[in-house]
Order: C-alpha cells, then sequence, then structure tokens
C-alpha cells in the first residue's frame, strides 16, 4: 500500500470532494456492498457514510485508510490532482495531472486515465516492469480488455499463455487471468475494466 503524505502536506478540499465521493460510491457499489455494511465494517454510522458518498462529509486520513483497505485499493487513489480548469473537471485528464497507483517496487505502476470511477468503466495507463508478473490467476466479475501501447507483455486467460506485443490487443469477461512481462523493456498496456474496480 502507498505511503500517504502528511495531511499538512495534502488536503482535500473545494471540488475535488465530489471527485472523492464519487469514487467511494462507485467503489462500493462495484463491490455490491450497501451503506448499511460499509457502516458496520468502518465502525460508523449509515447516515455518514451516506454524507461521504454525497460529498457532505469529508473523511478523514484515518478514515480513507479504513476505506483504502475495505476496498482493497491504494489510498493515494482517494487522493487527486486539482484540475486547472473548472470546465475540464470529470472531463478531461491532463497527461502530468494523473492519480499515479503502485510503485516501481511492485513492478507494475498505473495511471488512472479516467477522471474518476464514476462512469461504467475505467481506463488505466498500466506499466509492467521487465521481469513483473502476478503469481496467481485473479477472477473478477468484469469485463476487461487492453492495447499494449509498447514493450512485450504475456497474458494468461482462463489457462492459455497469450503473447502480445506493440499493437496487439485483448479482450476478457469473467474469466480467470494473470499476466507477466517477459522482456527486457517495460511493457505499457491501456487498460479498460467494466465496472471500475480501482
Amino acid at each position: 500500500m502507498s505511503v500517504l503524505p502528511s495531511t499538512s502536506a495534502r488536503t482535500l478540499q473545494g471540488p475535488d470532494e465530489r471527485v472523492l465521493a464519487s469514487d467511494i460510491r462507485a467503489l462500493r457499489r462495484a463491490r455490491g456492498l450497501t451503506l448499511a455494511e460499509i457502516a458496520l465494517k468502518l465502525g460508523r454510522s449509515v447516515g455518514w457514510v451516506s454524507q461521504v458518498e454525497r460529498g457532505l462529509s469529508t473523511p478523514s486520513v484515518g478514515d480513507l485508510r479504513a476505506f483504502a483497505e475495505l476496498f482493497g485499493v491504494p489510498i493515494s487513489l482517494f487522493f487527486s490532482h486539482d484540475v486547472p480548469v473548472e470546465s475540464e473537471r470529470g472531463v478531461v485528464v491532463r497527461a502530468g495531472r494523473r492519480r499515479t497507483l503502485g510503485t516501481s517496487e511492485s513492478g507494475l505502476v498505473e495511471e488512472l486515465l479516467s477522471p474518476d470511477l464514476g462512469g461504467s468503466f475505467e481506463m488505466v495507463r498500466s506499466i509492467f516492469a521487465p521481469g513483473a508478473e502476478m503469481k496467481a490467476a485473479q477472477l473478477r466479475p468484469t469485463e476487461e480488455a487492453g492495447y499494449i501501447a509498447s514493450g512485450i507483455f504475456e497474458i494468461e486467460i482462463e489457462g492459455v499463455w497469450h503473447r502480445l506485443g506493440e499493437g496487439d490487443s485483448f479482450r476478457f469477461e469473467g474469466k480467470p487471468y494473470r499476466w507477466r512481462n517477459p522482456g527486457t523493456e517495460p511493457a505499457v498496456v491501456i487498460w479498460v475494466v467494466s465496472p471500475p474496480v480501482y
């Protein structure tokens, strides 16, 4: 899990609360949880969780850590970058303002290309380090697709390995998968997931 800067260095305020509220609601729905279930797991009231999802209450850093642990996402996901032009909020993500997830030590760094998690899908730019791999297959209730922007990328879908290169793409739904980068250069994959899981 990512290390979070101190609250004095990084705070949520103003319009960012709308992004946070939308992301928390989308994550709860993607996991099929009710407000009551979230409240029980966090030791909070249903009313408080509802207010957070509507942008009426701002959770503390401790609360955000609890949300991140509950949803299985890095806490850095909840800290968006400022959008300098209000008309672009929720519509445009500039290259230098993407939310970054993961670390180079993990072998996978991802940048959220979608403005938030409130839509029916999310788009992520995934950078797989040479030799990085997902050792155990994962199964999610999602439809997923990817486009290899650069490098060599191998993905196993339902027990069958596929070796892909620049310009190749893939899609699968509700099947176990895992991946690896067998190359000597980073592999960059544009990944689309529906519904959003980050």
